[in-house]
């Protein structure tokens, strides 16, 4: 971890923020923007663009050390002003997660084959977990995991169907999930690989994440031992090491999209005029606005609250839990609001409110959707509650 200060995080954050606004920004009209995220061309330009101006994998030092989850919450909160920012500079879903995973788990000789590929930005990700539901996969519920892994000698077969894995088309490493006996495993694997087979790309509500969101086929896979991630039966607890945090960056650059939105939605208010005077006189539209402000503050604290807990060493996975409710619905309530202000205009895509509207709308079902996540949340309850009743008792 880093031990920068505050000013020279700052800087780094002031440094992402004028790229995105100046430089990423005006992408957001390109043609090269497609239903599935931008195209590989776009991409590589925006990335050339921020290697050029010293914003590639900002959270991440020229050292190797990563920023604190406090200092990363300030970093990547600039670089989701625009749904490209994070893709320009390279803090997007699933790479940034899956740099977080290898710098914590991987051996060095993974290191240096997969992850600095990665942290480059001359490499996309893709993380291979959930499972189509038809098929009783695992989704929600990883427990449920039907890919299979059978050693065979010095390589490992894998075998199963994966779905809504994002940014696997154009990925150049994987992370794939599947169950041997002893358990859930983690293999790392390069890519393109003929073994697995996008057998098609989904028309999501979303369309930010470069790749969108495949259904694979995963056909007698062989992965040398020594690309297992960790240990063999441990894949359950790594993915927790990973997806706590993720949760969190999501909220973090989800914050900075809805943020931008309500800058939009402001400015409308301020210039429209309507009944006689600005909408932002109307009190229907005022206060909405007001909520606006309210809920990004709060949203912002528990994010903050979040990070703190995460950099003390703690798994965080309850925090987590409680923050990506808190912080989801919370922005659904502002994109949803920055719609209504804007009226025709919001539900256009003359600017970005509308994709921001249904990126965040996809983020409440992402990385846990919330019903999952209070269930947890109140299975914690009952657990605590029973504990207390036990040592009362004793």
């Amino acid at each position: 971890m880093s031990h920068l200060s505050a000013a020279e995080v700052d800087a780094i954050a002031a440094k992402v923020e004028r790229f995105v606004r100046e430089v990423i920004a005006p992408y957001e009209q390109d043609p090269r923007c497609g239903s599935h995220g931008p195209s590989e061309e776009l991409v590589h330009e925006m990335r050339r663009l921020a290697r050029a101006a010293g914003v590639m994998t900002p959270h991440i030092l020229p050292d190797g050390r990563h920023l604190t989850q406090a200092q990363t919450a300030i970093v990547l909160q600039k670089s989701g002003l625009s749904p490209l920012g994070p893709v320009a500079c390279n803090t997007a879903a699933p790479d940034e997660g899956n740099m977080y995973l290898l710098g914590k788990v991987g051996s060095p000789e993974q290191k240096a084959r997969f992850l600095n590929q990665l942290v480059s930005g001359e490499s996309r990700s893709a993380f291979f977990m959930t499972e189509p539901s038809e098929e009783g996969g695992a989704g929600s519920d990883p427990s449920m995991m039907r890919t299979t892994a059978k050693l065979d000698g010095n390589h490992w077969v894998i075998n199963g169907r994966k779905a809504f894995i994002t940014g696997a088309e154009g990925a150049k490493v994987g992370i794939v999930m599947a169950k041997s006996e002893d358990g859930a495993c983690m293999f790392l694997v390069d890519l393109p690989d003929p073994a697995i087979r996008i057998e098609r790309v989904l028309d999501t509500i979303d369309s930010s994440m470069p790749g969108g969101h495949a259904i694979i086929a995963i056909d007698n896979l062989r992965v040398p031992a020594d690309q297992m991630l960790g240990q063999s039966g441990e894949g359950f607890k790594y993915a927790q090491v990973r997806l706590s945090p993720a949760r969190l960056s999501h909220c973090m650059r989800w914050w900075g999209a809805a943020s931008r939105a309500h800058e939009i939605a402001s400015d409308y208010a301020c210039r429209r005029h309507a009944f006689g005077k600005p909408l932002v006189d109307h009190e229907g539209v005022g206060f909405m606005l007001a909520e606006n402000l309210i809920d990004l503050k709060q949203a912002e604290l528990m994010i903050a609250w979040c990070a703190g807990v995460l950099d003390t060493g703690e798994l965080g996975t309850v925090e987590s839990s409680m923050t990506k409710v808190a912080v989801s619905e919370a922005l659904m309530r502002v994109a949803d609001r920055c719609v209504q202000v804007m009226g025709g205009k919001g539900v256009s895509g003359d600017t970005i409110v509308e994709q921001v509207f249904r990126e965040i709308r996809a983020f409440r079902i992402y990385d846990g959707p919330t019903e999952v996540h209070k269930w947890s949340l109140a299975k914690k309850i009952k657990r605590d509650h029973k504990h207390a009743t036990e040592g009362a008792a004793a």
